[in-house]
């Protein structure tokens, strides 16, 4: 068994694994337009992460575990039920880890979508850039901050040598916020 990781499992699996590639997969494009309010955010106040929709061409970088044992296909199986229950779909894809191959390194590779179907009550959809870096900003739930989430995020996969120009400019409009919410801190009278 294979689970692609495309956001927080990239850094965290929270499931034994034998063996983790980095690479890509074909036709979908990360983008933050999943609601959190279990993870990064709260009922009152989602947090915002990644899910995955179809983009012809695109290709979208991350980390994929195997994890051979069958007790510990059903541990993780069962961990990511839980972590990943606000993401609606699954799906089997190819996972290759060479830009230049022409078949895949791993087939049927299972990831989690939060897709924009009405039965996803979480999904946010996609907002500016802007919007989107203030609510993740300001959201934080029982995982922690939202911001730590896109920061991390942002930090693997420059580290893999990936820049997603949908994370980076979130990023960097995050960052513009919150220098001026502390430089606004810094001018306010005692």
């Amino acid at each position: 068994m294979w689970v692609f990781g495309y956001g927080s499992l990239i850094w965290k699996a929270g499931f034994h694994y034998d063996d983790r590639l980095v690479g890509f997969i074909k036709d979908y494009r990360r983008v933050f337009y999943q609601g959190s309010t279990d993870h990064r955010g709260t009922p009152e106040y989602p947090g915002r992460t990644v899910t995955l929709e179809p983009a012809q061409g695109a290709r979208c970088w991350g980390a994929a575990y195997k994890i051979s044992r069958k007790e510990d296909q059903q541990v993780a199986l069962t961990y990511l039920e839980v972590r990943e229950k606000q993401y609606d779909k699954k799906a089997y894809v190819d996972f290759f880890t060479d830009v230049n191959a022409s078949s895949p390194a791993v087939t049927g590779v299972m990831l989690y979508i939060a897709s924009p179907d009405k039965a996803n009550v979480n999904y946010l959809g996609p907002a500016s850039v802007e919007d989107i870096a203030k609510q993740i900003v300001n959201a934080k739930g029982p995982s922690g901050p939202n911001r730590d989430y896109l920061f991390n995020l942002e930090k693997q996969l420059l580290e893999m040598g990936c820049e997603d120009e949908h994370v980076t400019k979130i990023a960097n409009e995050a960052r513009k916020l919150i220098s001026a919410a502390e430089d606004q801190n810094h001018q306010a009278p005692n």
